[in-house]
């Protein structure tokens, strides 16, 4: 099984030169949900995300030589320009644990500097971009320092295993437009070990796409997602549901390539019902969604019915409404959106987003 581990990779400390990397990386929105996992951050079903583009987190890794003959790590970590000692805590302790993918780490003095385009309780994954960001700078500090990553594919392919063990939907931010997760006989190259990218057989109108996020509440969720996997585990849906899900998969793979927006819209609601449906079956039992999350949702299904444009909706592990579009009705889902959405939406917030080119380096 691929690990990357390799004691191999260190450095000669005289030879170290000070400097910095940074990236920029997007969300994502699963479209197939990854809800429930196994081992070292495995996944229990395949999932495919559409990758965000003006919602992203910009990371900034610095490093020089440690001085001593210390072997622990050494970080410091702003976020937003300020000190954060509970994400300082996280971070270092993933780092900790990916020490033998990356041991010239314990030779580093190394500060993280991570700011969000987008407010950290919008309902965007903040963990898949932010995490996705730093193990894209890990991937280049590497290369800098050793040269052993300068095929691109190898290293999106590193990049994203790494991600992976991060927060597991950030894998799939490693690549533009569309990709997969999970190891599935649909998608050649497809493993639960990191994300591939799905663009060559997406039809072109998936490929303008757009993603608004209706801000229903800005309040801290209730429970998180890392506790809402833990609790797959003693649901009694969850065997039915991983099966469910790799149906789904092939289903939705079929509108991608075909461009069947309606049966895209079928799968893409359903599975995001069917992740709240598990929250609210797990135990304890939990509701993530709010009065103007389900307000919304029927606004846009008589919105639909009415006007026969294909405007969908989804859900991540949180209240918030993406509404998702071709670019062809853009115009007529703002007008709608003003008229009868805005009025459910938290003062007023919503964030126009759409489908995007990935990670850029800085």
């Amino acid at each position: 099984m691929l690990d990357y581990k390799n004691s191999n990779l260190i450095v000669e400390t005289a030879k170290i030169k000070a400097g910095s990397v940074t990236w920029r990386s997007p969300s994502n929105l699963a479209l197939i949900k990854y809800w429930g996992k196994h081992g070292r951050q495995l996944p229990r079903n395949p999932s495919i995300s559409l990758t965000l583009d003006t919602a992203y987190t910009e990371t900034t890794l610095e490093y020089r030589p440690k001085l001593g003959v210390d072997e622990g790590l050494s970080l410091d970590f702003y976020f937003e320009g300020k000190e954060n000692e509970a994400f300082k805590a996280k971070v270092l302790s993933f780092l900790e644990s990916i020490t033998d993918i990356f041991p010239f780490l314990r030779q580093l003095e190394l500060t993280i500097r991570s700011t969000n385009s987008f407010p950290h309780s919008a309902g965007i994954a903040s963990s898949a971009s932010s995490m996705s960001a730093l193990a894209l700078c890990l991937c280049s500090l590497e290369d800098d320092l050793l040269g052993s990553l300068a095929d691109d594919l190898e290293f999106r392919k590193k990049a994203s295993f790494v991600a992976r063990l991060g927060s597991g939907s950030a894998c799939r931010s490693i690549y533009e437009t569309m990709a997969a997760w999970g190891e599935t006989g649909d998608i050649e190259g497809s493993s639960d070990l990191y994300a591939v990218p799905f663009v060559e057989e997406l039809n072109p109108v998936f490929k303008t796409f757009h993603d608004t996020i209706l801000i229903a509440s800005k309040s801290e969720k209730s429970v998180s997602s890392r506790a809402g996997h833990a609790l797959m585990e003693g649901n009694i849906y969850a065997a039915n549901r991983y099966l469910q899900a790799k149906q789904r998969m092939l289903r939705l793979l079929e509108a991608l390539k075909t461009g069947d927006l309606n049966l895209f819209g079928q799968i893409t609601e359903n599975e995001a019902l069917t992740l709240h449906a598990l929250m609210m079956t797990s135990h304890p039992s939990y509701i993530l969604m709010k009065p103007a999350t389900l307000s919304m949702i029927e606004r846009v299904r008589a919105y639909r019915e009415e006007t026969k444009n294909p405007l969908y909706f989804s859900l991540d592990a949180g209240p918030n409404l993406h509404l998702l579009y071709p670019e062809n009705i853009k115009e007529a889902v703002d007008t709608f959106i003003q008229s009868e959405l805005i009025q459910f939406c938290e003062g007023g917030e919503w964030i126009g987003d759409k489908v995007g080119k990935g990670p850029l380096q800085l």
